[in-house]
């Protein structure tokens, strides 16, 4: 790290000196890492620093790197400044984040100085979860949705989720799934068409929220591919990321109306005036059609890597039937 960096981490929370704890995770395809240091000489006792560094070479695991990608992941680093330099403070503690000391770039380096969730209380990673525990995620996304409802992603990506169409060509080209690419533009339109449009986290996968000791709060991570969107997206990708085949299918009706019952409630605590039942009505028929969207890119993204998932191919038929009609 330059000594640039290094006196903005100094100066941002008061330490005289700061030391490396661990690094909690290289960021995906060598692009630096994210490191926590404890803190000598300040009232904080650690924070947990984003480090953005471009690679020498390709370190993409499946060899897939690109100029399309690169600069995907470049923008995304500035647009998880814009959100917490423009927007996290709007986050309440029913959809926590991180608060966040410092932001600095040189070029193409990056520098986010963010505060240690483990310190304030979010202690916990999960690889598994329990009933109650992905309840906890879905009321961070109902009122994470119920926060941005109606905003103007400014900023930020106007189509949050690292994986819709308009910037996943390469992975349309390669999708062999004759039906599902003559749909592709007609899901992606119905899900940019929705007039319940609000902010999505764009990558609410599991691995990205934090949990509290006793597991019934939670804090999320990661928001490199936050923008606008249907809510649905962020759902859909969520349930997948920790449920199986089965249990997706078992669980669907369950999930969908926990986290809508917690969407009302949101909606209704932040005195947010919309007409919740159209907005259910509207949202729970797309909630396939973010489905397949996701599904669409994961077989065009890697097909010899992702096997088929019974649930998502019959959503997708579904869903191509419908659109068809």
């Amino acid at each position: 790290m330059n000594e640039h960096f290094q006196s903005v981490i100094r100066r941002s929370t008061g330490a005289k000196e700061f030391f490396e704890v661990g690094v909690i995770q290289s960021l995906w395809s060598g692009y630096g890492k994210i490191v926590r240091y404890g803190l000598k000489g300040s009232s904080m006792k650690s924070v947990v620093v984003k480090h953005v560094r471009l690679p020498e070479q390709n370190q993409h695991p499946l060899g897939l790197d690109t100029d399309r990608s690169h600069q995907r992941k470049i923008r995304s680093y500035h647009i998880e400044m814009a959100w917490y330099f423009q927007w996290s403070n709007r986050c309440d503690e029913a959809c926590y984040v991180p608060k966040c000391l410092a932001l600095e770039s040189q070029g193409d380096e990056f520098l986010m100085v963010l505060e240690d969730l483990d310190a304030a209380g979010y202690p916990k990673r999960r690889s598994y979860v329990s009933k109650s525990e992905i309840r906890a995620c879905l009321v961070w996304l109902a009122n994470f949705h119920a926060v941005f409802m109606g905003e103007d992603p400014k900023g930020l990506w106007k189509q949050g989720t690292y994986w819709h169409l308009e910037t996943r060509p390469d992975e349309l080209r390669a999708l062999s799934d004759r039906a599902l690419k003559n749909a592709a533009v007609s899901i992606d339109q119905k899900l940019q068409e929705t007039p319940y449009q609000t902010f999505i986290h764009g990558d609410a996968k599991l691995a990205n929220f934090c949990f509290s000791q006793d597991g019934k709060r939670v804090a999320a991570v990661d928001f490199q591919y936050v923008g606008g969107g249907c809510g649905m997206k962020d759902v859909a990708y969520f349930i997948g990321s920790c449920l199986d085949d089965a249990e997706c299918e078992r669980q669907e009706s369950l999930l969908l109306d926990f986290y809508f019952h917690s969407l009302k409630s949101a909606l209704a605590s932040k005195g947010i005036t919309i007409d919740a039942d159209a907005l259910e009505y509207d949202w729970r028929a797309l909630y396939p059609v973010a489905w397949t969207d996701f599904h669409r890119f994961l077989k065009g993204w890697s097909p010899g890597f992702w096997r088929g998932h019974r649930y998502s191919e019959r959503l997708a038929r579904e869903v191509i039937a419908e659109l068809g009609d």
